[in-house]
């Protein structure tokens, strides 16, 4: 039953987000538990923000390494909401909060687009819109993926700002 109130609850996303993918079809991975249910969807806009660095796995290397999102998050309507940032957090106008920890992923159906993900989360701020939120999927996403070149020792300490746009779909005990 679970599976078919996701596939519905994607579907109704689809048509309501301000991003949409090829698949609309959430992996089974990112679902969230059975005894939570979606209570909003928040398409986000804003930035990926890489750094060069020095490689950890590879000595004498370079490399982009994720440093943290910068998003504005908006209703279905467009009204912006709230924003989304380092933690990973995602902090309603209402002043409520909540921090973020990757549970599962799965690769997007576009090549140039970041992971879906499903995050656990806890409220870190006041009561409001999003303190009773207890997952969140990151789904729909288009770019955000970090250069493919450009990064060496010369411009170590670099920042890069890739733009993206995902929908975070917002789940509550039921």
């Amino acid at each position: 039953m679970y599976r078919t109130s996701s596939l519905l609850a994607a579907v109704l996303a689809a048509g309501c987000a301000s991003t949409q993918s090829a698949s609309s079809i959430i992996p089974e991975q990112l679902n969230p538990d059975a005894k939570e249910s979606m209570t909003l969807i928040v398409p986000a806009k804003g930035v990926q923000v890489y750094e060069c660095r020095a490689s950890k796995d590879k000595p004498g290397a370079y490399e982009w390494a994720f440093v943290a999102p910068e998003a504005e998050l908006f209703d279905t309507t467009g009204k912006k909401i709230g924003r989304h940032y380092a933690g990973p957090s995602w902090e309603s106008s209402d002043g409520s909060k909540i921090a973020g920890a990757v549970k599962a992923r799965a690769d997007a159906p576009s090549a140039n687009a970041i992971p879906w993900l499903l995050l656990g989360t806890k409220s870190v701020g006041t009561d409001g819109s999003f303190s009773k939120v207890t997952s969140i999927q990151r789904v729909n996403t288009v770019g955000g993926v970090a250069p493919k070149v450009g990064c060496s020792q010369d411009n170590a300490g670099t920042p890069a700002r890739i733009p993206y746009a995902a929908d975070y779909y917002f789940f509550t005990a039921k």
